[in-house]
């Protein structure tokens, strides 16, 4: 059996807050197969997008170890963390994260170009049309719907071709037609490009369209299906 993409080993977050420490995660140790897909549900507070973000090395962990591509992520850099993020992993938020006085192709060709690929443009190209955008490329976020926005992210987060991807309630600022829509591409991208998906979300129908459903409550893992 190869070795986990992801592997969390004893894993806690504590952060400072106004009263003092508060503890957002106790204990977590979590294996996540390459090419799986885990959803992670849970009631809100129960630490699911702590979780997905000590995942993507987006916040570093207070104890245990996070381990991804066999990389101790704790013993990284910011720089280090940085360019192992750009070339390994896609992110896609519950706010869309655009930047405002860029294109939606320009949007999608940053994280390329910042990486060194001469086909930048292409690339974003081909992934927007990947997700119905083919004419809206020299749109700004402004001039795009809140749908058309998340299909930006989307394409953002894949266009770099990652072996993981990320996606924190991707659909939770989108009505139901919309939702359905990016959760569609979302595993389309993810079958095409054959990432490993970790996607956190209170829908548990959409959960249990993985192929693991991990529950959190109260900073713990609370129950998991294979």
């Amino acid at each position: 059996m190869s070795d986990p993409i992801l592997s969390l080993s004893d894993v806690t977050l504590t952060l400072k807050g106004n009263a003092g420490p508060v503890e957002i995660l106790h204990g977590i140790s979590l294996d996540v197969a390459q090419g799986q897909s885990v959803g992670l549900i849970g009631p809100s507070g129960s630490g699911k997008s702590s979780l997905l973000m000590l995942m993507g090395g987006l916040e570093r962990a207070t104890g245990g170890q996070v381990r991804a591509l066999g990389h101790d992520l704790g013993a990284l850099g910011e720089d280090a963390l940085a360019r192992f993020r750009r070339r390994h992993m896609g992110v896609v938020f519950q706010s869309f994260h655009l930047i405002p006085t860029m294109t939606a192709l320009e949007n999608v060709a940053t994280p390329l170009e910042l990486a060194g690929a001469r086909d930048a443009f292409d690339r974003a190209a081909e992934e927007l049309r990947a997700v119905g955008l083919g004419a809206r490329m020299d749109h700004y976020p402004s001039q795009m719907s809140g749908g058309e926005q998340q299909r930006v992210a989307l394409a953002r987060a894949a266009a770099p071709r990652p072996d993981i991807l990320l996606a924190d309630e991707p659909t939770g600022n989108l009505d139901g037609a919309n939702g359905e829509a990016i959760i569609e591409m979302l595993f389309g991208l993810r079958d095409r490009h054959g990432a490993t998906l970790v996607l956190v979300t209170h829908a548990r129908e959409l959960a249990e369209r993985c192929d693991r459903v991990v529950r959190l409550r109260d900073g713990r893992i609370d129950g998991a299906a294979a």
